[in-house]
């Protein structure tokens, strides 16, 4: 499966605030089929708390419509979700997006609504920076 644009990216932002990269991409089984999430990551949280481990599905949002493509993120972290609370329910789902699509798309009314009627949570990476801004979840 082709990696998005900004995967490299995200990966070294990542990683620069700490996480360690365990997968890439991370496979998912399924009863059927086996799911490619982009990456999975985990950080120490504490001697008592262990890992903290994460799944990441990275998201350029450079095609004809923006909306389109929230659409097919929106079905694919929904779906990826549902096969993470299946097989590694201790990894937290992030649908990763750049800044301006999230300071647009993300912060329009509806748009809201629908992050949270389907608890998504979010990452948001700036490009021209190549850091993580912001953590939604």
């Amino acid at each position: 499966m082709a990696k998005d644009k900004y995967h490299q990216l995200v990966k070294k932002a990542l990683i620069t605030e700490g996480w360690t990269i365990t997968h890439d991409p991370l496979f998912i089984p399924t009863l059927k089929r086996t799911i490619q999430v982009d990456l999975g990551a985990e950080r120490l949280i504490g001697a008592e708390k262990g890992n903290q481990q994460i799944a990441i599905e990275i998201k350029s949002f450079i095609g004809l419509s923006e909306i389109h493509e929230f659409y097919k993120a929106l079905g694919q972290f929904n779906y990826y979700q549902l096969a993470i609370e299946e097989t590694q329910p201790q990894r937290i789902l992030f649908l990763a997006v750049p800044l301006d699509i999230y300071d647009t798309l993300f912060e329009e009314p509806l748009t809201l609504k629908v992050i949270e009627r389907y608890h998504l949570k979010i990452i948001v990476y700036n490009v021209k920076e190549e850091k993580i801004e912001k953590w939604i979840s």
